[in-house]
């Protein structure tokens, strides 16, 4: 009998259960961390509060995904026949199981997101009822929370399912909208922006090629897809988008609620939208410049004045990483290989060269090296993709991927309602040492 994902997820978390039954048992006054004044103040940063092992971000190497690093990842998942970039659905299943997946395996979860993919008739009539002025954001919010209705956990939970099967009928959910997001996606992008018939999903390719076939750009864009989903797929649970799919769906709310809140946090101009802002001020750059490649010390001279100015340069520095994010290094072997001669590369390339020394010595900054956001708009309007305001939706497939992982695992491991206590500055005040 061929062991599909679901049955090998179901012998993992059997064997995950007692672990976490034995911290809160045998360790659960033990404490790890401590908590200031500034961290209190300052939005919870860096208060180790939450649990997950889905991925991990080493401050020196990046992101790990079930430990390993983003080229292992890329190097040891299955990838289809001519493809340069592995199944998004065997990203998926690296991140449920922590194991890699066979060219077998793979498969059947790629037989599993066609079965499950057909997008029922009335999301379409919500997406086609926003004004085309919208926020794509906010329509692929809303169509994501609009598919509530056809939650099997919310069916069972009602029915009396028992707690320690949570997870798998949170795993129907979360298979079933990950299947639909890619057309959701696509429709919302043919609405908004191309204006013309939709271009009807293709169930023989698997996730990104089909995402490419939907959005009407040749190869190698299915590639592109492919390397997009995978890399923003997950970042600890910690950050805006992730710790708020963990918060709502804490209480129970099904996947359909929890991801279309994670979506909401991941709009935030301070979250999801750093990559649009990173294009448009390269194109800013570029018309400052007339158009033409600067060479090093104009650009050199360029950065130095913006410094000067009080202004900062985007796409650079991480509020963890202290070196440069992988996830730029991979995109930018991408585009050294499919985009040499593109403008904007060039540019971004150049920025690459020069901004980091020029930080170093500016002083300010922790980390000078260039993060995802450098490097991710410019391929997308390379391949035709030049409405800002869609890179986040690109962004909100990735991240529902490893947001999904998350939630299935805490639902096996039975997490509770998310409830931190919050003080009053008077107490704060008290607790310093500060006297009225």
């Amino acid at each position: 009998m061929r062991e599909t994902l679901k049955l090998r997820l179901s012998r993992k978390i059997d064997e995950h259960r007692p672990r976490t039954e034995r911290l809160l048992k045998e360790y659960g006054d033990v404490q790890i961390d401590g908590v200031t004044v500034a961290q209190v103040i300052g939005g919870m940063r860096g208060i180790k509060s939450l649990v997950t092992d889905i991925s991990y971000l080493d401050p020196e190497e990046g992101i790990r995904y079930r430990g390993y690093t983003l080229d292992e990842v890329i190097q040891n998942l299955p990838k289809a026949k001519g493809a340069e970039m592995p199944y998004v659905e065997g990203l998926l299943y690296l991140l449920l199981t922590g194991d890699f997946p066979n060219e077998e395996e793979v498969m059947l979860v790629v037989e599993q997101f066609n079965k499950r993919r057909i997008v029922p008739r009335y999301v379409y009539n919500v997406i086609d009822s926003f004004p085309t002025s919208s926020h794509p954001m906010a329509i692929f919010s809303t169509a994501i929370l609009t598919l509530n209705r056809e939650s099997d956990f919310n069916r069972e939970y009602h029915a009396g399912l028992k707690k320690e099967d949570y997870w798998e009928a949170t795993y129907e959910d979360a298979l079933n909208l990950l299947a639909k997001l890619p057309e959701i996606a696509a429709y919302i992008y043919n609405k908004l922006y191309r204006k013309g018939d939709p271009i009807q999903s293709d169930p023989k390719l698997d996730m990104g090629a089909d995402f490419a076939h939907m959005m009407g750009i040749d190869k190698p864009y299915d590639d592109v897809s492919r390397l997009h989903f995978i890399i923003h797929s997950d970042h600890e649970s910690g950050n805006v988008s992730a710790h708020t799919g963990h918060l709502v769906a804490s209480s129970l709310s099904d996947i359909y609620l929890s991801i279309s809140a994670m979506i909401n946090g991941l709009a935030g101009p301070l979250h999801g939208l750093a990559n649009q802002e990173v294009l448009r001020w390269l194109q800013d750059v570029m018309d400052k410049m007339d158009n033409k490649i600067p060479t090093e010390d104009e650009m050199k001279q360029f950065v130095w004045d913006t410094l000067n100015s009080g202004q900062v340069i985007p796409g650079f520095g991480h509020a963890v990483l202290r070196k440069t994010d992988p996830r730029y290094m991979l995109q930018r072997e991408f585009s050294k290989k499919h985009l040499p001669d593109d403008p904007i590369f060039k540019y971004a390339d150049l920025l690459y060269k020069v901004v980091p020394p020029i930080l170093q010595e500016h002083g300010k900054a922790k980390n000078p090296w260039p993060n995802v956001d450098a490097q991710s708009g410019v391929i997308q309007w390379h391949y035709g993709v030049k409405d800002y305001d869609f890179y986040t939706v690109l962004f909100g497939i990735g991240r529902s991927i490893g947001i999904c992982a998350n939630i299935i695992w805490d639902r096996a491991l039975g997490y509770p309602l998310e409830r931190p206590k919050s003080v009053t500055t008077d107490m704060l005040e008290k607790m310093v040492g500060i006297k009225k």
